[in-house]
């Protein structure tokens, strides 16, 4: 198939130099397994996203980002992909991937699809044939096999550890029997790493990119983006003993972060140029400061990545001044924009996580025995304000499934029903990423609050989710969903993602006043109330009372 150059959906494509879509697009992810679920099988499907399109232009988003819906055993739903050309049949088919692209376009939603490219399933056929070759054979020289140490090789190739707990290596058995060498895996054991420096495994990736371009997606958010490139000789992984070590430190390893992966995405970044429209790659490439964050896109390589050390910020005015600042500084310094987000699916809903102690790990997850569990009033409180100073920020923005609807981390879900790989290769010791991924609710008196006719949901929706429910909220002016239509809109009428921020003097230290182009902005992270500058109120987080803004509230303002 060759290059599509001449696009069916003009308004779409339309370009601007120096004024791409993604510079301050607001992008809606979507977790397809528990968006909305057309075949009332109790898994999320393609057509069920099709069917709510206008439920997201309602909400004012610019595009669509869809975890993956390739083929793929679901041993880490959908991030074990089997087939990078075909749609599971868990999610529908090809011909249902086209007509939602069709009918998103047709609305003016853009959409942005995941790509997996540090790791494949192990039932890939690229895998299943390196287990059936030999040891040094060409199958096996696209992943990362090794002889173990030990006097029989019984032992790991060095002493690198799965994300998911346990081993980053596993041993397989030849073909005649014997056990054999060991292969990397640094996700579950069925996600077998790729060798991103074998030219074939290059060449597949670009084979990739262009049969999804040709189909018109608007772009790839890149799994893992700072994970392809290991360091020549597979070392060890010698983290630093001192207890005083940076956090910058404790991030360094030889397999994140190499100057290799700058090379793949300077690729990447051509191919995605032959295209018409403005095609983007966003990376999920975690790095311990916003700089090393930064390099991922400087103007040949990504167009954006995701802003994780704002994300992982705590509830707290200094330090979100300084990520905020530092953010404008970096990303702005190579030509690209912020890229704002405050959840997705690994991590726990901000709802939840800006209500528990900085201490607790992002991605550990939340059950009936976790230390500590958030309340759920300032939860929410803290979300509905740090949502609306995000919004108001210049750059482009990243809102997961079901935060319009102020939906909570769900913590106490019965241990057999979890699935997350991290529940299961740490012992239970991590709860895993299944709270968040919970079904989202859409009617509150329907089957499964209707995410299906059926009632069947793969993970069980909490009974108290009916007062979370879209159409609860349609009609409330107080209600999150009406929070975030009004900031959407707001931001666009105003130009805010284009804009940029003039920080204001003049309040406590547990306050934030930017102004950005007409509309001023104050977050009250402090626990007493503060005096609102004058001018006329546009939208805040929590009722406004007197002219004063309450503790974990935010508004924004006109000038009279």
């Amino acid at each position: 198939m060759t290059s599509q150059l001449t696009s069916p959906f003009p308004a779409i494509r339309e370009t601007r130099p120096g004024a791409e879509w993604w510079r301050t697009a607001v992008i809606y992810q979507i977790y397809p397994r528990s968006f909305a679920d057309a075949s009332g099988d109790g898994i999320g499907d393609l057509p069920g996203v099709t069917a709510h399109l206008d439920d997201l232009v309602a909400l004012g988003v610019d595009a669509v980002w869809l975890s993956p819906f390739y083929r793929s055993p679901q041993n880490d739903h959908g991030y074990d992909v089997a087939d990078y050309r075909d749609v599971d049949p868990l999610f529908g088919t090809l011909a249902d991937f086209d007509d939602l692209l069709t009918e998103a376009h047709t609305r003016g939603i853009r959409v942005v699809v995941d790509l997996v490219p540090n790791h494949t399933s192990s039932e890939h056929p690229w895998f299943q044939a390196a287990l059936a070759a030999a040891p040094g054979s060409p199958e096996r020289a696209r992943y990362l096999f090794r002889d173990g140490k030990g006097e029989h090789g019984e032992l790991p190739p060095n002493n690198w550890e799965s994300v998911f707990g346990g081993d980053g290596w596993t041993r397989v058995t030849e073909a005649d029997g014997t056990p054999g060498q060991w292969y990397l895996h640094l996700f579950d054991a069925t996600q077998p790493d790729l060798d991103w420096a074998n030219p074939e495994v290059q060449e597949e990736f670009r084979s990739i990119l262009r049969f999804w371009l040709d189909r018109g997606v608007d772009g790839f958010r890149v799994d893992v983006a700072h994970g392809l490139v290991k360091t020549d000789g597979l070392p060890d992984h010698l983290p630093p003993v001192d207890a005083e070590a940076t956090e910058a430190s404790l991030h360094e390893s030889p397999y994140w972060g190499q100057e290799g992966v700058h090379d793949v995405y300077r690729d990447w970044h051509e191919i995605l140029a032959e295209y018409d429209g403005d095609r983007a790659l966003c990376g999920e490439a975690w790095a311990p400061t916003v700089d090393k964050t930064a390099l991922f896109v400087r103007p040949d390589e990504m167009q954006q990545t995701f802003n994780f050390p704002y994300l992982l910020t705590a509830w707290d005015a200094t330090a979100l001044r300084e990520v905020i600042s530092e953010s404008l500084r970096a990303y702005p310094a190579v030509g690209a924009p912020a890229t704002w987000v405050l959840s997705n699916h690994d991590v726990i809903r901000h709802a939840s996580r800006l209500a528990l102690p900085q201490s607790e790990r992002h991605d550990d997850g939340l059950g009936p025995d976790s230390p500590v569990l958030p309340d759920t009033v300032v939860g929410l409180r803290r979300a509905r304000a740090a949502t609306t100073l995000m919004l108001a920020l210049p750059g482009s923005a990243y809102l997961y499934q079901g935060e319009e609807l102020g939906l909570p981390e769900v913590a106490d879900l019965p241990d057999e029903v979890r699935q997350d790989p991290n529940w299961f290769r740490t012992g239970g010791e991590r709860y895993g990423r299944d709270g968040c991924r919970v079904p989202i609710p859409w009617t509150a008196e329907a089957p499964a609050f209707g995410f299906n006719d059926t009632g069947a949901s793969w993970l069980p929706q909490p009974a108290e989710w009916a007062q979370f429910a879209r159409d609860t909220q349609e009609n409330d002016p107080d209600s999150t969903l009406w929070l975030y239509r009004t900031l959407l809109a707001t931001r666009r009428e105003h130009g805010l993602g284009q804009g940029a921020i003039q920080w204001l003097d003049g309040y406590p230290t547990d306050v934030i006043a930017v102004r950005n182009g007409d509309v001023t902005v104050v977050v009250n992270l402090g626990s007493e109330p503060v005096a609102l500058p004058p001018g006329t109120l546009v939208v805040a987080s929590e009722p406004i009372h007197d002219d004063t803004l309450p503790a974990d509230t935010a508004a924004w303002l006109l000038a009279d």
